[in-house]
C-alpha cells in the first residue's frame, strides 16, 4: 500500500489546500493529512478546530477520490511524522518558486534523515497560487471577502473569528 503525507498547519485550510489534497489522492492508496502543532506560528484556530475543519472537507474527498483521507496531527520531526504514519511519501504543494527555495533546503534535510521517503510536489492550479492561509486570514480580519478562497463553512468560521 503507498502511504503518502501531506503535512502543513491549515490555519485555516484554504482551497489551495483542498486542491493538493484531491490531486494528492490520486497518487496513493492512502493519504494522511498531517496537521502541524506549531506553537511558534501563533495559530488562529486550535488545532481541533483545524482538525474538524480538514475532516469536514475530507469527508467529500474521500467519496469523490475512492482514496483513504485521513488526518493526523504531529509536533514531531516530519520524517518522524512521515515514519509513524508509515508513509513512503511526502506531498509539498508549490505556488511560486520562493516556495520552491524552501522545500528545495526540507527535501535535502528530510533526504539525510531517511533517503527512503521520497517527496513529490505538486504546482497549486492557476487560480489557486495566491492563495496563502496567512494572507486569508490577514483578509478577514481587515474585513474582506475571503469567499473565494476557502470553502464556506471555512469562510463561516472565519466571519465568526472575526465577529463581521
Amino acid at each position: 500500500m503507498r502511504v503518502g503525507l501531506y503535512p502543513g498547519t491549515f490555519d485555516p485550510i484554504t482551497l489551495g489546500h483542498i486542491d493538493i489534497i484531491r490531486r494528492a489522492a490520486t497518487l496513493v492508496d492512502k493519504l494522511v493529512i498531517g496537521v502541524a502543532i506549531n506553537r511558534d506560528k501563533g495559530p488562529l484556530f486550535e488545532l481541533e478546530e483545524r482538525v474538524a475543519q480538514i475532516e469536514e472537507e475530507c469527508r467529500k474527498l474521500n467519496a469523490e477520490t475512492g482514496t483513504e483521507i485521513v488526518v493526523h496531527p504531529f509536533e514531531n520531526l516530519l520524517i518522524n511524522c512521515a515514519h509513524d504514519v508509515g508513509a513512503q511519501i511526502i506531498i509539498r504543494g508549490l505556488r511560486a518558486v520562493a516556495d520552491f527555495e524552501y522545500e528545495y533546503q526540507m527535501v535535502g534535510m528530510n533526504r539525510k534523515l531517511d533517503d527512503s521517503v521520497e517527496t513529490v510536489f505538486l504546482m497549486a492550479e492557476a487560480e489557486h497560487q495566491a492563495i496563502a492561509s496567512r494572507l486569508v486570514k490577514e483578509i478577514a480580519r481587515l474585513g474582506g471577502d475571503v469567499s473565494k478562497f476557502v470553502t464556506p463553512a471555512v469562510n463561516a468560521e472565519l466571519l465568526k473569528r472575526f465577529k463581521q
